[in-house]
């Protein structure tokens, strides 16, 4: 039987061990815990603005509608019931200066408010 002849093993240290260090154990848990917070606060504001642009063009759309429809004749009512259709919670207000009629429209979206304003001219069919 040949002897096995055993060379002395040269001390490594951890980093060249193949061991992981033991301080480092949960490290990448720790700074995802950190930026996870980031993460999400920036994604709630970005679904936020866009949530916040499409309920603005959806006013602006019935607000210009509102205003084709006050121009002709028809009552403030329907008015009024066009912009509250469209957008929760809107208000309109429906103003004359000389032959063209303005409706202007408010309506709350988080602690902003929007405004849109369309204008048509009166006695339009």
């Amino acid at each position: 039987m040949p002897l096995e002849r055993r060379m002395p093993r040269a001390r490594r240290s951890h980093a060249t061990s193949g061991r992981p260090w033991r301080g480092d154990g949960g490290s990448v848990v720790a700074e995802f815990a950190v930026a996870l917070p980031a993460i999400v606060i920036v994604l709630a504001l970005g679904i936020g603005a866009l949530g916040a642009t499409a309920r603005g063009v959806r006013l602006q759309d019935a607000v210009s509608d509102a205003a084709r429809l006050a121009a002709r004749g028809e009552s403030a009512d329907r008015v009024h019931a066009v912009v509250a259709a469209a957008v929760d919670d809107a208000t309109a207000t429906i103003e004359h200066r000389d032959d063209i009629v303005c409706i202007t429209a408010r309506a709350p979206v988080a602690v902003l408010a929007l405004t849109a304003t369309g204008c048509a001219l009166a006695g339009g069919g």
